[in-house]
């Protein structure tokens, strides 16, 4: 693929352009944190969104997907900088229960939950900016999705972040989100194909410092 300047689809609110730069399938930041996330040559890059997420966090998020002919999504990548603007000193990012992970010398929070796509995103979410930005380019989101996400917190008042969710389409396992969720009839089902989706999403998405 060839490689691209960064593009924003969306103006954000506070009138600045996203400051991270996107090679073919590689995220280059230089800042908060200095890192090269690479992700597999097949990705395709759907585009850049910054802007400030419910008026108080820098947010810029950037999307790429595995999508077929009929740009029906099959994996979803999904990299995400954030940072609490200084006018609001008390805020700080906690993920005291989520469970942590190691890659390449950087330590993750690490969480997953699968999810139907009727399920409505909060207004004015980051969520709700993914799936406008994933719509505006025409790809369709899988009925049932499973999701890993990572989160490493670059400094030590945590109020910054670096977020990377990795999502699957479930139909191949056999199971919707309601079966595998909590108190679903097929939810002892869930560690398993959880353990096989976290390995995938560490070989797919590579993080270097």
């Amino acid at each position: 693929m060839a490689s691209l300047t960064l593009a924003c689809l969306v103006l954000p609110a506070h009138g600045q352009t996203p400051e991270r730069t996107v090679r073919g399938t590689t995220v280059i930041s230089s800042h908060d944190p200095k890192i090269r996330i690479d992700l597999p040559a097949s990705a395709q890059y759907v585009g850049a969104d910054r802007w400030l997420l419910l008026g108080f966090d820098d947010c810029e998020m950037h999307l790429f997907v595995d999508a077929d002919a009929d740009k029906r999504i099959q994996r979803l990548y999904w990299v995400q900088f954030e940072a609490y603007i200084p006018s609001r000193p008390e805020l700080h990012h906690d993920y005291a229960g989520s469970r942590h992970v190691t890659i390449n010398g950087l330590d993750f929070y690490l969480d997953t939950w699968v999810q139907d796509a009727n399920e409505p995103s909060e207004p004015g979410s980051d969520g709700e900016h993914q799936r406008q930005l994933l719509a505006a380019k025409g790809y369709l989101r899988p009925a049932n999705g499973m999701y890993v996400r990572l989160v490493h917190l670059p400094d030590a008042q945590k109020r910054k972040e670096l977020m990377v969710i990795y999502g699957e389409d479930l139909a191949p396992t056999g199971f919707t989100a309601a079966q595998l969720g909590k108190g679903g009839a097929e939810h002892a089902r869930w560690p398993a194909i959880e353990k096989a989706l976290i390995e995938r999403a560490r070989e797919h998405v590579s993080f270097q410092p």
